[in-house]
């Protein structure tokens, strides 16, 4: 089965609008990837300044050959002369999850 990818992100509440619209201009950039079946950001409600980049791959060598071209290409310099623009999130961790189970809403 699949694997589960969650980037745990730690965004300030300034910086919260600065990491939705660089996630929005990256729309589309890992969609094309090999194994790649989903994507989600999730913004948090109340009760924690984290975000979850969550990703769903048909396998950890998927992921990881994203990782190694595709990844690397979306994060390059992007502002003004190729500078690298301040991250919005001051911390990151990255957890890991194989699908065991899963179920989809009931058709008919």
């Amino acid at each position: 089965m699949s694997i589960v990818k969650i980037n745990v992100l730690t965004v300030p509440a300034e910086q919260r609008e600065v990491l939705e619209k660089r996630f929005a201009s990256r729309a589309g950039a890992v969609e094309g990837s090999d194994g790649f079946e989903w994507f989600e950001l999730l913004r948090p409600v109340e009760g924690t300044d984290s975000y979850m980049v969550y990703t769903r791959w048909r396998s950890e060598e998927d992921f990881q050959k994203w990782m190694s071209g595709p990844m690397q290409s979306a994060h390059r310099p992007a502002g003004p002369g190729g500078e690298q623009p301040k991250p919005a999130a001051s911390g990151s961790t990255l957890w890991s999850f194989e699908v065991v189970q899963q179920a989809a809403p009931k058709q008919g």
